[in-house]
């Protein structure tokens, strides 16, 4: 780096400092040898090399230097913005200077982690850090701008999930709206007979709490509603909700059950029954569904099909039926919001060669749960598609569309446990009856979990390891007739088993909610390549969202147990808490503006706008941020064709002096050929 004539930017006093990582970091690049090269940038008053720079002692070494050495502008090389950058701008300002006058030089995933080759990574790492170098004498203080917060919350999803965060911010003081599109709170877990591993009572854990939710003054409980659109930013997000028509007056009605009763009209209950019970047109889910006001449904209603019944409007005592009943919109505001809309179970539909949907003894698990409920269609009885005969031996297919590269490569993590449930649970109605558990690894990570599989193995259990190939109703041998044929690979024993059965359970996997990505658009955050939502950081911020304000729990951000999927609702809420309590939060003043008095007017940046953060001024003719809305993600700023749009901290000259450093050759001190004018 020859010496040259000082602009005023590069009068600027620069520490830098390069991490380790401990061998992260330090096992491919030489860090000594990048922290002496920086040196050499004249803009470099000291570059120090440390072995964990988010340590306290790391952190006091740029605060000291900075009121020392009187430092202007603060360089630190480690690893993703994504993880410490927040923990370097704070030691900046404690240090005296403004935070935005500090730049991180990611040298890790975009270094170390990408090579074995240390001299690659070694001069990559030089080429980063001075790029950061570059831009930083470049940079401007900024201030975060304050906004006020909304104490209500919105909560999308009346699951566990939904009911804890809900009742713990209702029971902390605040005001709480929680949208569930069926007709009832309760979700999933309201199909569950029993739960893993201490066998409790499903329906004994949650109708309490579905009770107090719809008993407590701070929660507006919104069922049969969904929302349409999503306005404003964290503090202040204005929220329109459609809720459905339910042709039943609720002021009306006092959840008697008598239209159910004698409502003519029987359908499949695909939703809560899993399609192998019946229900009315005019319904309650089950018997605890909260609210308990029942739901008519017009597709299946006789009268809306034929003009003529009108039974549930006669033997309504209350005269609650209301055939005209139209849908409302109701809008409300909120400072903060969480989704937790939960999660769809995988479609055995999709393995063909397992049978289900073609084969009549061939379960679903949701479907055995149905049949195991001693609510359920068989009284809780196991019995054949006949629903007669009892089997007397059983199958249970564990991780059907989990850990499957032709459809589903992750663990659903519930599969193994609800698959020894299953066992238990048949044991415990069909004592005679044989149990064989097909599965690829018996994963059973959770408190007591491994002990409730050594239970299986002591009740009789039997545990095949290995992939099931195909399941065939062939009768090949004598005594097989009627028999289902299980064809798997013991990887145990190095043979190929075949399994006669009277049933069989398919061990279904947990995926995104089908509409998880409308969802994830409506609410502005992103989805994985899986369909499930993005947390801000997987291990720092599991609940929190790249959207402010934004919050995930339960199933919605990634398979899990309902333990899990409670400490989750519970720890949404308290961030939602945290926010509410300091009544005012700073946001981050990354954030575009329009130089209007340069504005053509053209409105494409309007229209590119993904936060809708760009409004029009019809009398002046120009475009303006709203920049409460914005979020600085520079689309509007890459599209103006004036070039008249600024995004604060990635300035043109930023990002080209970034630029120009990065393409330095460190190898000879001068610019390459591709250097950027």
């Amino acid at each position: 780096m020859t010496d040259q004539k000082k602009s005023p930017a590069e009068q600027e006093k620069v520490g830098v400092y390069i991490c380790h990582c401990g061998s992260n970091i330090a096992g491919t690049i030489n860090v000594e040898e990048v922290a002496q090269w920086a040196e050499k940038n004249p803009n470099v008053v000291v570059a120090r090399n440390y072995e964990f720079m988010c340590s306290s002692t790391g952190q006091e070494l740029i605060e000291n230097d900075i009121k020392e050495k009187g430092l202007t502008r603060i360089v630190v090389a480690s690893c993703s913005p994504h993880m410490h950058e927040k923990t370097f701008r704070e030691a900046t300002e404690r240090g005296g200077l403004n935070p935005f006058l500090f730049e991180m030089a990611n040298i890790r995933e975009h270094g170390s982690w990408a090579t074995n080759d240390k001299e690659a990574a070694t001069s990559k790492a030089k080429a980063l850090v001075n790029g950061a170098v570059e831009r930083v004498v470049h940079h401007a203080p900024l201030e975060k701008i304050p906004v006020d917060i909304n104490p209500n919350t919105l909560i999308v999803g009346g699951g566990i999930a939904g009911i804890t965060a809900a009742l713990e911010l209702a029971e902390g003081g605040h005001h709480v709206y929680l949208v569930e599109r069926e007709g009832t709170i309760g979700g999933r877990m309201a199909q569950i007979d029993k739960t893993f591993p201490t066998l409790d009572c499903s329906a004994c854990i949650l109708t309490p709490k579905m009770v107090d939710v719809g008993q407590n003054d701070n929660i507006t409980l919104l069922t049969y509603s969904e929302v349409e659109s999503v306005e404003g930013y964290i503090g202040n997000f204005n929220i329109t909700v459609r809720k459905k028509a339910r042709c039943v007056t609720e002021e009306l009605c006092t959840s008697c059950g008598i239209c159910e009763e004698k409502c003519p009209q029987k359908v499949i209950d695909e939703n809560y029954g899993a399609g192998i019970s019946y229900r009315k047109a005019i319904y309650r889910s089950f018997p605890q569904a909260v609210p308990g006001y029942p739901v008519l449904d017009k597709e299946n209603c006789t009268y809306f099909q034929t003009g003529k019944c009108k039974v549930c409007e006669q033997v309504c005592p209350t005269e609650a039926i209301d055939y005209e009943q139209e849908d409302k919109v109701i809008t409300f505001d909120v400072g903060n919001i969480i989704l937790a809309t939960g999660y769809d179970l995988f479609d055995a539909r999709q393995i063909p060669q397992y049978g289900y949907g073609r084969l009549a003894n061939v379960f679903s698990s949701l479907e055995f749960e149905r049949m195991v409920n001693a609510s359920g269609p068989t009284a809780g009885h196991i019995v054949l598609r006949d629903g007669v005969t009892e089997p007397e031996s059983i199958a249970i297919v564990h991780c059907v569309g989990s850990r499957d590269q032709n459809h589903n490569e992750y663990c659903s993590k519930v599969c193994c446990m609800y698959s020894l449930k299953f066992a238990h649970l048949v044991h415990e109605h069909l004592p005679d009856a044989e149990v064989y558990n097909f599965y690829i690894d018996m994963r059973t990570p959770g408190k007591g979990y491994e002990e409730f599989y050594h239970r299986l193995l002591n009740e009789g259990t039997h545990f095949i390891r290995g992939r099931v190939a195909e399941i065939t109703d062939a009768d090949r041998h004598p005594g097989e007739e009627g028999k289902l044929i299980v064809q798997a690979e013991n990887t145990l024993l190095g043979i190929q088993q075949r399994t006669p059965v009277d049933m069989v359970i398919l061990s279904a996997g947990i995926e995104a909610r089908h509409d998880a990505e409308d969802v994830s658009k409506l609410f502005k955050m992103g989805c994985d390549h899986d369909g499930f939502f993005n947390e801000r950081h997987p291990k720092l911020a599991p609940v929190s969202t790249m959207t402010d304000g934004v919050f995930i729990a339960g199933a919605c951000q990634g398979p899990k147990d309902i333990p899990d999927t409670v400490a989750q609702g519970g720890a949404a809420a308290s961030q939602v808490a945290k926010l509410i309590s300091q009544g005012t939060v700073l946001m981050e003043p990354v954030r575009a503006s329009i130089r209007e008095e340069e504005c053509s007017g053209c409105r494409i940046c309007n229209t590119l706008c993904p936060y809708n953060a760009i409004e029009f001024d019809e009398e002046k003719f120009v475009s303006r941020v709203i920049t409460a809305l914005c979020q600085g993600c520079g689309t509007c700023v890459a599209a103006c064709p004036s070039g008249v749009i600024d995004g604060a901290h990635f300035t043109y000259t930023q990002v080209m002096a970034e630029l120009k450093g990065v393409l330095w050759d460190v190898q000879s001190d001068v610019l390459t050929k591709q250097e950027v004018a």
